[in-house]
């Protein structure tokens, strides 16, 4: 008996700085899809945004792999909207507001979650302003567009001298600046799964080599720059309390189907949380596949869950219509 496969669009790509990566999470899941269950068209929105417009009608679902403005900022979400196509992920809502750090880190604090203090700088701001933020802060102090992701555009400043220049190279990135608190300790991230419930996965711990200040660029994609140990070596108590904070932080933002998000577990055992992730990397590099496999999730299995989470909704809307006719 033959079974009619759905049409997955595969959207990889698009314009940010984070392109290389986003094509490589595309390449990774086209090779883990289901070939069996689905049949997937490959679109990139620096070149196939009209295509994609035009093949909506035979399209049953998206599945978005893109970093970045553009991918992880609620813009490709919208797009999928007007078009009546499914998608994997967060709405476009939660999408914008977990892509800009700033707007997330206000709703952590509006929910109760632990995360670094913090200053803004826009572009209009000047050296006197910065001198001003720098008198209430203590070093070293992270610097953060903030809208991005891969670690792009950001750094540690230690020396007071430095931070101009670093507040300069996050404005390549955007128009405004985090300024965070650094909190040393251990970098862990933790990713979670599904809806109802929402289920948090193995805890990954992140060790980069000592000559990156953190996880950066190089650290994150440049092979054998960065240990990383899933599930990472705590204690039960430090794991279950981590994966608490990522659920929390995941509703606290709206998101659904899934999300990352980046931590650091204090010598004194605290939990500060960084940053929320909507579409997390997915090449065979990736946190968040490491995590699953951890879990006994392969990548395949991974893929197919996240496609009928979006396939579903696509039915219940499809349901509240036919109700509406009636």
């Amino acid at each position: 008996m033959q079974f009619w496969k759905k049409t997955v669009a595969l959207i990889s790509g698009g314009t940010s700085s984070e392109r290389e990566i986003s094509l490589k999470s595309g390449k990774a899941v086209e090779n883990a899809i289901d070939s069996k269950k689905y049949k997937v068209r490959l679109y990139d929105p620096k070149t196939d945004l009209e295509k994609l417009a035009s093949d909506a009608k035979k399209i049953d679902v998206a599945l978005i792999m893109l970093h970045g403005q553009g991918g992880e900022d609620g813009c490709i979400q919208g797009l999928l909207e007007l078009l009546n196509i499914p998608y994997q992920g967060s709405g476009v809502l939660s999408s914008a507001l977990t892509m800009d750090k700033v707007a997330s880190k206000r709703i952590y604090i509006e929910n109760g979650l632990p995360t670094p203090d913090f200053w803004i700088v826009s572009k209009t701001d000047t050296a006197g302003d910065l001198n001003t933020i720098l008198n209430k802060l203590s070093l070293p102090i992270f610097v953060k567009p903030a809208k991005g992701g891969s670690s792009v555009g950001m750094s540690v400043v230690h020396d007071p001298s430095l931070l101009e220049k670093a507040v300069f190279t996050a404005f390549k990135e955007d128009d405004t600046v985090l300024l965070e608190i650094y909190i040393s300790g251990r970098e862990i991230t933790v990713p979670v799964l599904g809806n109802s419930p929402v289920q948090a996965l193995p805890v990954v711990e992140i060790r980069p080599n000592p000559r990156h200040d953190f996880f950066t660029y190089e650290a994150k994609y440049q092979h054998g720059e960065t240990a990383e140990i899933c599930p990472a070596e705590i204690d039960e108590q430090d794991t279950k309390r981590a994966q608490k904070l990522a659920i929390e932080a995941h509703k606290a933002l709206g998101c659904r189907d899934y999300s990352r998000t980046d931590m650091i577990l204090q010598s004194t055992g605290e939990i500060t949380i960084l940053e929320t992730n909507t579409l997390p990397g997915m090449t065979e590099a990736s946190l968040l596949p490491k995590s699953a496999i951890a879990a006994g999730i392969s990548m395949t299995a991974l893929i197919t869950q996240l496609i009928e989470m979006a396939l579903s909704r696509k039915q219940k809307k499809r349901g509240k219509v036919s109700k509406k006719e009636k």
